[in-house]
């Protein structure tokens, strides 16, 4: 704790006081662009991967950054995808895994989290990204990261079962994106639906560049 505490005295007295008209401006309310759906992962750092200030994200965490399908329970994840879509009118969707993800480690060796019994049916959501790398005999130094892909493209699969996202994409107002990041060397990979593979994110969106 002491070091939150020292860190948000540094925070007031120097980078709230840089960006104070900034922070004038979302005092009045939010109109971020971009929902970023990642993992509760202590390593991972949305603004500071993507250099963004607070405002231009809408950031939603959990244990290997799962969207549940549609279904009649209602659940934060879907309440929040909802009011990003509905009321603040994001225009794109990344759903960001990462390396050495232990959710996925988890969803790979279910028994080994029988004893985190919330853990053990959260992970469900993620067992068909499993079974789709243990059906294709992938090698087992390559398995933990074809499993962490195939889960962002299986997620990405889910949140377009929400009625609110997928009418937006449909209509060709929201941009859905699958990304990973590599913590060791700070990369991301990205999937373009054209090779139906993860790539360089400077080669995805070169035409952004």
């Amino acid at each position: 704790m002491k070091k939150l505490v020292s860190g948000h005295a540094r925070f007031r007295q120097d980078g709230f006081q840089q960006h104070k008209p900034l922070f004038d401006e979302l005092a009045k309310g939010q109109s971020p662009e971009v929902l970023f759906v990642t993992c509760a992962d202590s390593r991972i750092d949305p603004h500071m991967i993507t250099q963004t200030l607070p405002g231009d994200l809408f950031v939603c965490r959990n244990a290997g950054n799962i969207v549940p399908p549609q279904s009649n329970d209602a659940g934060g994840e879907n309440a929040s995808i909802e009011f990003a879509v509905m009321a603040l009118g994001v225009k794109d969707i990344v759903i960001c895994g990462h390396s050495e993800c232990g959710a996925m480690k988890g969803a790979m060796n279910m028994e080994g989290v029988t004893s985190l019994p919330h853990v053990h049916d959260w992970l469900h959501y993620a067992r068909a990204a499993v079974d789709t790398v243990e059906a294709r005999g992938v090698d087992d130094a390559d398995k933990l990261m074809r499993v962490t892909e195939q889960n962002v493209l299986l997620q990405l699969q889910h949140v377009q079962t929400l009625p609110s996202v997928a009418a937006k994409v449909n209509n060709g107002e929201i941009g859905l994106h699958g990304w990973v990041y590599h913590i060791g060397s700070g990369e991301v990979t990205c999937y373009d639906e054209g090779s139906k593979r993860f790539v360089p994110l400077q080669e995805r969106y070169a035409s952004l560049m």
